[in-house]
């Protein structure tokens, strides 16, 4: 890649999203390009993450799990499961399969219309989900009526979330026919267990620091961009959130100034989203002010999105130590 002369700012890219596009996005990301089961760990600490592993290698062979046509992987951040779910994909023997992200597949039935994201669906043999979110219950009833046509027409699956399907939404949304809409996406699927500790724990002096702005400005003007925390953060609310990996691409550092602690939820999630996407990228992330790895509130991480802010800090750990 060549290198720029300084840094580049978000705030002046504009990205769309072409139907094409997304379609040929549906692989597993940088970060996890060269997953396999060979190169999983398993913690000897943690059985279910071996028996994880040989079930899902079996699936991968066979394409069958039990009664039903997907796997799901339960368990905490940071624990190997979207490894485990890429290496499946690279293993599935099939002609067409499909990996992204729950909020990629939003957007693809956004910009396809549910019909013809449907039947473009129903042509792939496999198709995985990381990170199966509750944010938006319309969003979930949506993807739960795809789940239930796919599987109808022979689609295998396989998921990943940090809550089993039984539990989705609790704390969230009490809505009786939303919950039947959850309990209904569980009846596809069998349960997989993966316990463990975070892998990508830290020492608590490395991530949770700050920097000077001349010293992020020097550090990002190699393939990086600066902006102002604030700013970020607006932009980030005028785009569809699977709009955020093409916000980053060609950008291997990112520099935050004057990021301070948040009040607003939507911001926190925006961010996490956005944080997500980095992580895929593995664009390296830094800040002046408070230290990213702070910035989310105890009312935030003690909300019913605890797992995915204690997802995020987890990951802008790693980040901010990468490079």
């Amino acid at each position: 890649m060549a290198t720029q002369s300084g840094p580049q700012s978000l705030l002046e890219r504009h990205p769309v999203a072409k139907p094409s596009e997304l379609l040929a996005e549906l692989v597993p990301p940088r970060e996890f390009a060269s997953a396999s089961f060979a190169n999983y760990s398993p913690n000897e600490d943690f059985s279910t993450q071996a028996t994880a592993k040989q079930t899902l290698e079996r699936f991968a062979q066979n394409g069958k799990a039990g009664k039903v046509p997907g796997l799901y992987l339960d368990g905490g951040f940071g624990v190997g499961k979207t490894h485990l779910l890429a290496a499946t994909f690279h293993s599935f023997n099939a002609k067409k399969k499909a990996f992204g992200s729950f909020i990629a597949y939003t957007a693809l039935i956004g910009a396809l219309g549910f019909a013809d994201a449907l039947k473009e669906l129903k042509s792939y043999q496999f198709v995985a989900i990381d990170e199966f979110e509750l944010d938006d219950p319309g969003n979930t009833m949506m993807m739960s009526r795809l789940i239930n046509e796919l599987a109808s027409s022979g689609v295998r699956f396989a998921v990943t979330s940090n809550t089993p399907p039984n539990a989705l939404g609790e704390g969230r949304f009490a809505a009786a026919d939303f919950q039947r809409e959850i309990l209904g996406i569980g009846k596809q699927f069998e349960m997989v267990r993966v316990d463990g500790e975070d892998y990508r724990h830290r020492a608590f002096d490395n991530v949770h620091r700050s920097f000077e702005v001349d010293a992020l400005t020097q550090w990002a003007a190699q393939n990086g961009t600066i902006d102002n925390f604030d700013e970020l953060l607006k932009k980030l609310g005028t785009l569809h959130p699977s709009l955020y990996s093409k916000l980053l691409v060609n950008t291997e550092r990112c520099a935050l100034t004057s990021a301070h602690r948040l009040h607003d939820q939507n911001d926190g999630l925006r961010f996490v989203a956005f944080v997500d996407r980095a992580y895929e990228l593995q664009v390296s992330l830094r800040s002046s002010g408070v230290p990213l790895t702070d910035i989310f509130p105890p009312d935030f991480i003690d909300s019913g999105y605890k797992k995915k802010y204690l997802r995020a800090i987890s990951r802008l750990g790693a980040l901010v130590e990468s490079d």
